[in-house]
């Protein structure tokens, strides 16, 4: 039986870093899992990599279709974004393992729906000091940088993942990203054991 493997931590801890290089590791076999969202397509990004970008419309088509796995809205400066798995037909845990990035309420909302034991978490941290400078950077790169969200996220993340909601999900083991490489090495480590 295979595993979903959900990289979860604060805004700007690396994570899309790390998801794309372990995602690259052909030893460790996981396949992505392509989410959905409301939010506008920001520059760099592409439809169907990073996400696929849809409309409220769709998503309520979705939901009409009792497709949604999970969903989370966020109440954005910008208005209110979504961000929703769908079953697509993507997963398939008789025959593939898969890393996704993921929040607590997703990590959560995954493993009721596909069972504790088939959903690991890989919990990233950083220091906030770190995890600042790193947004304004990729912010500063942005067409049309929002600074305003940019500072909403991050404030939100102290309470998002307060000590006490990291417990209660169920998470004991946090990968600290303090170097990029051994980060890489341990969460690669765990992969492999889990797996």
């Amino acid at each position: 039986m295979g595993k979903i493997f959900v990289l979860i931590g604060k805004s700007s801890s690396g994570k899309d870093t790390i998801y794309k290089q372990i995602l690259s590791d052909p030893k460790l076999q996981l396949k992505e899992i392509v989410l959905y969202t409301t939010r506008p397509i920001r520059s760099g990004e592409t439809e169907g990599s990073e996400y696929h970008f849809v409309s409220n419309e769709e998503l309520n088509h979705f939901e009409s279709e009792d497709k949604i796995i999970e969903k989370r809205t966020y109440h954005t400066v910008y208005g209110d974004w979504t961000y929703f798995m769908v079953d697509d037909g993507q997963i398939d845990l008789k025959q593939n393992s898969y890393l996704l990035v993921g929040t607590l309420e997703s990590f959560t909302s995954l493993r009721q729906y596909f069972k504790e034991e088939n959903v690991l978490p890989v919990y990233i941290d950083l220091d906030d000091g770190i995890r600042l400078s790193r947004a304004l950077e990729r912010e500063k790169k942005q067409a049309q940088p929002k600074y305003a969200e940019m500072c909403r996220r991050y404030l939100a993340d102290h309470e998002d993942f307060a000590p006490h909601k990291i417990e209660e999900a169920g998470i004991r083991h946090v990968f600290t990203n303090h170097e990029l490489n051994t980060c890489l090495k341990d969460i690669k480590e765990y992969i492999k054991k889990q797996g």
